[in-house]
């Protein structure tokens, strides 16, 4: 694999959705890694997922209670170096502190919310080269500056390059998004510029910027190889960040972090924004990514049989200025050592079911969804026993006034049911109807 792709910091996961108490698995650039915290440094660890003692998976383990990373299958515990601290299995005094009893522990550091981990040589690890972006400042708990930011995340049916080829592509939001986040009657002539390029990616300029210029100039960095973000001044209403890191798990599988930092001019916005749930946020950003996640999954696949992002200037016709982004980010691939898979094969295309998964792909992995799907399901008992007790109001009253009070209850509680099977159902599963297509 390319030094560009394998010598990285890559984000894992945000802080706010990773337990202290269990361990988490992610797998980055096909390594099974487990994700745990070090009570004892009181950091965030990284681990090959795999004990040394008869190779399962850690990640299916636990921590001990002296803060140890322990194996599900015979006890073995590890701390926050990789040291085998424990093997039950020996006898008193024995010491099981040896390299091959080791675990192999890659480098970690935290910023914005993010936790990352170094994939390259442990020596080469430097946190000061974090992918952050630079106009985010943390604050305490908070950001600092006015900037709220709300996020996401979702494991993909795509590769990384593909990801990123996408949310490069400001074309495409208006006929794409129709009905989310666009409209098709916005859509104009898209004159890109690329005002810088380099090693470390590049940096363009949309002069007229989104719905016909009304919004504004928009700015786009690319800092290779997983980090981009568009910026944009929304004339009367404030700044507009859209901030897009791709992770590759595997040929034909990425992780999305998606960042969405606004800096209004107005304090109504701001409190709006900050009503609105996170989970409840989450179910309306699936719905936007669903939008292109179906054609996007079979088009990597054309482009794969016609020569992958090498081949991509004989292989894609780009007459216009709106695909200069896409033409600059395979510029880059090609002059630093090709896609991280090169000449693997993508997996088998996946039919629509697996495609709108939310739960496998998302929801289990978020505190705030997972959390929010448990009390819903937790609240469908309660409605029940609220119709049952309409219908008894209903009989006793004989058509009087508490058969009325029934009445309004039984109204009350089917809607708030129905609103509750809709959230969980956002939870679990899209219904692959493409909004642009429908209505």
């Amino acid at each position: 694999m390319p030094p560009s792709w394998s010598d990285q910091w890559w984000p894992v996961a945000y802080l706010r959705d990773l337990d202290p108490l269990r361990p988490a698995r992610f797998t980055l650039l096909e390594r099974d890694l487990v994700i745990w915290w070090d009570r004892e440094s009181g950091l965030w660890r990284a681990f090959e997922d795999v004990c040394p003692h008869r190779f399962v998976p850690l990640s299916e383990g636990r921590i001990n209670g002296a803060g140890q990373l322990e194996c599900p299958y015979h006890g073995w515990s590890f701390d926050g170096s990789g040291t085998c601290r424990s093997i039950p299995q020996m006898g008193d005094g024995a010491a099981p502190e040896a390299r091959r009893s080791s675990c192999q522990a890659l480098p970690t550091a935290t910023g914005q919310g993010l936790l990352f981990v170094w994939s390259g040589d442990p020596a080469s690890a430097n946190p000061q080269t974090l992918p952050l972006v630079p106009l985010l400042r943390e604050e305490g708990a908070g950001w600092a500056d006015g900037w709220i930011v709300q996020d996401t995340f979702r494991d993909l049916p795509m590769d990384a390059l593909t990801l990123l080829e996408n949310v490069l592509d400001v074309s495409h939001v208006p006929f794409t998004h129709h009905r989310t986040v666009g409209r098709r009657e916005n859509a104009a002539p898209v004159e890109l510029e690329i005002t810088r390029e380099g090693d470390d990616g590049f940096e363009g300029l949309w002069e007229e910027g989104p719905r016909r210029g009304r919004l504004g100039s928009q700015l786009t960095r690319f800092r290779a190889p997983q980090l981009m973000w568009h910026d944009l001044t929304a004339k009367g209403f404030g700044r507009i960040l859209t901030v897009v890191y791709a992770v590759p798990i595997r040929r034909g599988e990425c992780r999305l972090f998606a960042r969405f930092p606004f800096q209004f001019e107005a304090a109504a916005p701001r409190l709006l924004l900050g009503l609105r749930p996170r989970w409840l946020q989450h179910i309306g950003n699936h719905k936007v990514l669903e939008d292109d996640q179906v054609f996007l999954h079979w088009q990597e696949r054309v482009l794969a049989a016609a020569g992958g992002s090498a081949a991509v200037e004989r292989a894609f016709y780009l007459p216009t200025a709106a695909d200069r982004y896409v033409a600059a980010l395979h510029r880059w691939v090609k002059a630093h050592g090709g896609e991280p898979f090169a000449g693997q094969a993508l997996p088998p295309r996946q039919g629509l079911e697996s495609l709108m998964d939310r739960y496998n792909s998302h929801t289990r992995q978020c505190r705030s969804c997972a959390q929010a799907l448990k009390r819903l399901r937790a609240l469908k008992p309660w409605l029940w026993g609220g119709l049952w007790l309409s219908a008894v109001l209903i009989g006793l009253g004989q058509l009087g006034a508490l058969s009325l009070l029934g009445l309004l209850l039984a109204i009350a509680t089917g809607l708030v049911m129905r609103q509750v099977s809709r959230w969980e159902r956002g939870l679990l599963a899209g219904d692959g109807l493409a909004p642009r297509n429908h209505g």
